[in-house]
């Protein structure tokens, strides 16, 4: 379920009105590519913020009238500057981890390679990219 201007994550609520707005849109494209909830709202909270201050006039009007709870045909802002990176499968602190490049942490942990791959893969096809997968002991 997407996030809403009426329905959003608390550590929104002070941010000014199409600030909030447009972490709402970057958050739910990341929801829309697989990012939890606890990876989504701080990624999509720093490149809202970001975007704001350098926003002109037209951005922010355009942002106005976006729908910000559909993505699917919207590649350009889904991810916002990670969007495009590859996504990497290795092993690490006795879990199989899954991450994309550029990504401060994994996104995913599991038990298995084939598990990791699989939500690797799922990962890299919403959004054009490749799975990288590492050997246990790389």
């Amino acid at each position: 379920m997407p996030y809403t201007t009426n329905d959003y994550p608390d550590s929104l609520k002070n941010m000014e009105k199409l600030e909030r707005r447009k972490a709402i849109d970057i958050i739910n494209a990341l929801l829309e590519e697989g990012y939890d909830d606890n990876r989504a709202i701080p990624i999509g909270t720093e490149q809202a913020q970001d975007w704001y201050k350098d926003a002109t006039d037209e951005e922010l009007k355009e942002l106005e009238d976006k729908d910000i709870t559909q993505h699917e045909d919207d590649p350009d802002v889904q991810g916002g500057k990670i969007a495009d990176n590859d996504v990497e499968v290795f092993y690490e602190d006795d879990e199989w981890k899954v991450q994309t490049k550029g990504a401060k942490r994994p996104s995913n942990t599991y038990d298995t390679k084939d598990e990791a791959v699989k939500r690797a893969k799922e990962i890299a096809d919403n959004r054009g990219a490749e799975v990288i997968t590492h050997k246990k002991d790389e």
